[in-house]
């Protein structure tokens, strides 16, 4: 890692916006509308002030760019605009005298702000790329002589989400309701009885891309922008009942939730990790070159209703993912699909190899042996009243880069 660089700006202890982060997000205050903002520390630098001092000239970005419901339009001026962005604001914090340093309305109090969903997602797919998980999932529904399926381990498998109920962490949400099959009756229509968790990451497209065109694992870093925290709430017996024979809907669609800054890819490059060995070979479209996977920390914390102390029910890391996002970008398009700037795609629920890494509450209790919390109650699947809060973060040669949290609260059924 390069030479340590020196802020003037003071920042926590173990902040998840050091200098080196630098993530995109979009927020407001009382007295100003949405625009986007870069955190640093417990503070936000309103670009759209930072705008109007000569920190970005020469780079022709319209103001507008800066007021901006979402960061699309931002993102859509290409890495080489982007990039150099963030440089220059890194540069303008390590420099005394910069136009940052001598405009301190450019920043805002984070406590003072609400953040909004940080792009326009046009398109969501989630993906099922841990074997981990999948080995775990399959051992419980086909057993262990059949817990992958024949394609598994020779494509990304995934399905296409519903973009329209991906939400900003903050936002609560209710039990969903749907068709349930009890064992012992024929199908009802009820709140769902085993709500969960699914711990993942998601990448936001960077660069849009003609019908009918594809991208190889080589080009796909120029095609990502960064990464978010991703909770993929799941209705299980909603989606025990419904998946077949043409995979999840329901059980799915009724949220997910994501942190609201957006860690690019040049601030994660550090911390990039070789990918798991594959074997059988993949075919050629899926072999890559280079470190893909990243060695991102994860860990999900549940806190009961009317409860202050919190379980942290797992740990797990990023660097387990058997197919990498380069891989899941190159299979999404091989056969002409067009992407677009904005679009998530989901990594699939993260799990690592021992029971204290694994991704979801179906795997920790295999859906019927309770694990124990911290105040005494325990849990087999959500509760109403349960907040659920997941954070992640990189860290190497004492920097750290960070995701802060995605966090929701389970509430009644309407």
């Amino acid at each position: 890692m390069a030479e340590a660089l020196k802020p003037w700006i003071n920042l926590p202890e173990n902040t998840d916006f050091s200098i080196y982060n630098l993530p995109f997000g979009i927020f407001s205050t009382g007295s100003s509308k949405y625009r986007v903002g870069i955190a640093i520390g417990d503070q936000i630098i309103d670009l759209a002030k930072a705008h109007q001092t000569d920190i970005f000239d020469g780079l022709n970005i319209p103001a507008e760019v800066f007021e901006n419901e979402f960061l699309n339009d931002f993102i859509g001026l290409g890495k080489l605009v982007t990039t150099e962005v963030r440089e220059r604001v890194q540069n303008a914090l390590c420099v005394e005298g910069s136009p940052l340093q001598n405009n301190p309305t450019i920043f805002v109090d984070q406590s003072s702000a609400i953040m909004h969903m940080p792009v326009r997602v046009g398109d969501y797919t989630d993906f099922y790329s841990s074997i981990e998980h999948a080995t775990n999932i399959g051992k419980m529904f086909r057993g262990p002589e059949n817990a992958l399926m024949p394609n598994w381990k020779h494509l990304p498998v995934g399905y296409h989400g519903r973009a329209s109920s991906i939400i900003i962490s903050g936002q609560d949400i209710h039990r969903p309701k749907g068709q349930l099959k009890p064992e012992d009756s024929n199908p009802i229509y009820a709140p769902t009885r085993r709500l969960d968790i699914e711990l993942e990451m998601a990448f936001i497209v960077g660069k849009s891309t003609p019908l009918g065109s594809s991208i190889s694992t080589t080009e796909a870093k120029d095609h990502i922008f960064g990464m978010v925290l991703f909770n993929d709430w799941s209705a299980r017996d909603i989606q025990k009942w419904e998946y077949v024979p043409l995979g999840p809907f329901l059980g799915k669609s009724f949220a997910s939730s994501i942190s609201p800054w957006v860690v690019t890819l040049e601030a994660l490059q550090p911390f990039a990790v070789e990918s798991p060995k594959q074997d059988p070979e993949v075919l050629p479209y899926l072999q890559y070159d280079g470190k893909h996977n990243y060695d991102i920390a994860l860990e999900v914390d549940l806190i009961p209703n009317n409860e202050e102390q919190a379980t942290t029910i797992t740990r797990t890391n990023y660097k387990y993912m058997y197919w990498n996002m380069a891989q899941q970008l190159a299979h999404h398009t091989v056969n002409g699909c067009n992407v677009n700037i904005g679009d998530m795609m989901a990594s699939g629920t993260i799990s690592g190899t021992d029971p204290g890494s694994f991704g979801s509450l179906l795997e920790l209790t295999k859906g019927k042996e309770p694990i124990p919390l911290n105040g005494g109650q325990e849990r087999v699947f959500l509760e109403d009243g349960d907040r659920i809060t997941m954070r992640g973060h990189a860290s190497k040669d004492g920097k750290r880069v960070g995701f802060g949290e995605v966090t929701a609260k389970i509430l009644p059924a309407k």
